[in-house]
């Protein structure tokens, strides 16, 4: 394609990109938005469409500054789709762990906690950095946050790639994959206020200070005291790695631990490779794992964890299979399948990592023509997915959550792989189908699987999960239902309301705070269904329904658990009287009718 035709598609790109996001400026959320998707205009989907297609396309036929113009236009565009819930104005995005996130940032900014005090803050203090340099309010310094924190997945992702193959065609393919955000599984690792999720994003910096180390070893880019930059680079970058979340640090110390591991062995074994003029990683990884075990090992929340990881191993009614056959159940009464579910969630990562797996395989039998220097860091990465894939094992035994986020972890790595796998894969079809043949098929299966992987970044009643909103209303509903100081249970419909303290009072403030359901705050579904709506928490306790609650067990659960025949119910109850009212946010005095 002529630099000329270039220039031109490349600005309809950009244009497009700029009336997607001044679309979803021009509409914000005047109310809880089940789905984002559904929520946000057409217009903005379409715009951005066309920008991922221009982006797709420069990304994989052209070269040099087109491609990085491509690449830079693909980027933003998917960085503007995680930042969806800042453009569009929202309150607050999440309602589990996200909310006491967010009373942690009120902890630091009210002095009752101190940065140090917790196990992982860099989240937090970056929020709060926001907050007092910027102004803005803790809740959106953390919806900010997300969006910084993401941004170097996509810059480092295809730098990576360059690095390791000096291939344009592979730095193209690396990019594209690293828009279908493939470290989110919506099990463990979410889109959004999820410090274990968040850290993933950051991994590729220190990844590529790993690369950029055993590459570039010109004597010029020494430090006065004889330290290369990347090493200095590997550390700082790892420590910022351990404030966001340790979890994904130790994964980090395992593939240095690997690469140390392999080139060891080479030193034993071999008289001529790659791998022999790589500076070693041993220091590093000392160093690294020195600086988790000091960070982590008086911390009690880490020795929580761990303890209940060990208990897990050994404890017969804890583990994955149970969970999955109720949620199986549950999926089928729903009018859904675990089949269904699998395809819309883990398709892509499915594809993706066969892809890759193949190809590592086929890369280590000798069958790709990879230059001898790259088949060195597939070998790397390669090794280094056993011990992470044995980790995934232990913790799905123990603790499932766990084994999900470690899977987020792996796909990392195969996000990198993934960009040297498809660059021979569809290389290797330009034979039998041509150049332009092959570019064309790379672009249908690219868009199909940035389609699907877009569709599933943030929950949605497309995988049985509506969008975890936080309105204005009901923050002021909940901030007025926690002024009352008479001593009652709080108890929300199907969805907890101790979170909602945590996020509104600061998690050290909330201990004042009584929630029913043992410490949850949600009512017991089989007295609630009865409508024995007083015999319960000594006939005494307030009871709170959002507008969240009603679609997640109304609309997307089908009443599964919950009917609106109940919720209907408590309004003629004798014993209960309606004490907060607003648009999205109901809370009853409930009492034992007389």
């Amino acid at each position: 394609m002529r630099r000329s035709a270039l220039n031109v598609v490349l600005a309809v790109g950009f244009l497009a990109l700029s009336v997607a996001v001044l679309l979803a400026r021009a509409t914000p959320a005047t109310g809880y938005e089940a789905s984002i998707y559904a929520a946000t205009p057409t217009g903005t989907w379409v715009a951005l469409a066309v920008a991922f297609a221009v982006a797709i396309g420069v990304t994989l036929v052209a070269r040099g500054r087109y491609q990085a113009l491509g690449i830079v236009l693909g980027s933003t565009a998917v960085t503007t789709v995680v930042a969806l819930p800042v453009i569009r104005n929202y309150r607050y995005m999440g309602m589990g762990d996200a909310l006491t996130h967010l009373g942690w940032t009120k902890d630091f900014l009210s002095g009752a906690m101190l940065p140090h005090e917790l196990l992982y803050p860099g989240m937090h203090s970056l929020a709060t950095l926001l907050h007092l340099t910027g102004g803005v309010s803790p809740d959106r310094g953390l919806l900010l946050a997300v969006v910084f924190v993401f941004v170097p997945f996509v810059v480092f992702v295809p730098l990576i790639v360059r690095d390791v193959t000096g291939n344009a065609t592979a730095v193209g393919f690396a990019a594209i994959v690293s828009w279908f955000v493939l470290p989110v599984n919506k099990v463990a690792t979410h889109m959004g206020i999820h410090t274990n999720s968040n850290a993933l994003f950051f991994v590729p910096v220190v990844v590529f200070a790993v690369v950029a180390y055993t590459r570039r070893r010109a004597a010029l880019e020494a430090l006065p005291v004889g330290l290369s930059p990347y090493t200095v680079l590997v550390i700082v970058g790892g420590a910022g790695l351990l404030l966001i979340h340790p979890q994904q640090m130790v994964n980090v110390v395992i593939v240095l631990a690997v690469i140390s591991l392999v080139q060891y062995a080479a030193r034993r074994r071999l008289d001529d490779h790659p791998i022999l003029e790589h500076p070693t990683t041993y220091a590093h990884t000392f160093v690294l794992g020195t600086l988790f075990v000091v960070w982590v090992a008086s911390n009690e929340r880490f020795r929580n964890a761990f303890l209940g990881l060990i208990y897990g191993l050994f404890a017969r009614d804890i583990g994955a299979g149970g969970e999955v056959d109720q949620r199986g159940s549950s999926l089928t009464e729903i009018g859904g399948s675990l089949t269904e579910l699998f395809a819309k969630m883990f398709l892509v990562s499915a594809v993706v990592g066969l892809v890759v797996g193949l190809f590592v395989l086929f890369t280590w039998l000798g069958w790709t023509s990879l230059d001898r220097e790259t088949k060195a860091f597939v070998t790397y990465f390669g090794v280094a997915l056993f011990p992470l894939t044995a980790m995934f094992v232990v913790y799905f035994v123990g603790t499932p959550t766990m084994a999900f986020r470690q899977v987020g972890f792996v796909y990392v790595l195969i996000t990198i792989l993934a960009g040297v796998a498809l660059a021979h894969l569809f290389g290797w079809l330009s034979g039998p189908i041509t150049t332009p043949g092959a570019n064309a098929l790379a672009a249908v299966f690219l868009g199909a699987c940035l389609v699907l992987g877009l569709l599933t970044i943030f929950t949605s009643p497309f995988i049985y999960s509506p969008t975890q909103h936080v309105t204005d209303q009901k923050m002021s509903g909940y901030e007025s239902a926690f002024d009352r100081t008479d001593g009652r249970a709080y108890a929300g419909f199907g969805f907890g309301v101790e979170r909602y303290g945590d996020g509104i009072n600061g998690v050290e403030g909330a201990e004042n705070v009584t929630y029913a359901g043992e410490g949850e705050g949600v009512v017991d579904v089989d007295e609630f269904e009865n409508e024995s709506y007083g015999s319960a928490y000594d006939g005494e306790y307030y009871f709170v329904a959002t507008e969240y609650d009603v679609e997640r067990e109304i609309e997307v659960y089908r009443e599964l658990h919950h009917s609106e025949s109940a919720l209907r119910g408590i309004d003629t109850y004798p014993g209960a009287n309606k004490v907060i009212s607003n648009d999205e946010f109901r809370m009853y005095s409930v009492e034992s009718a007389a």
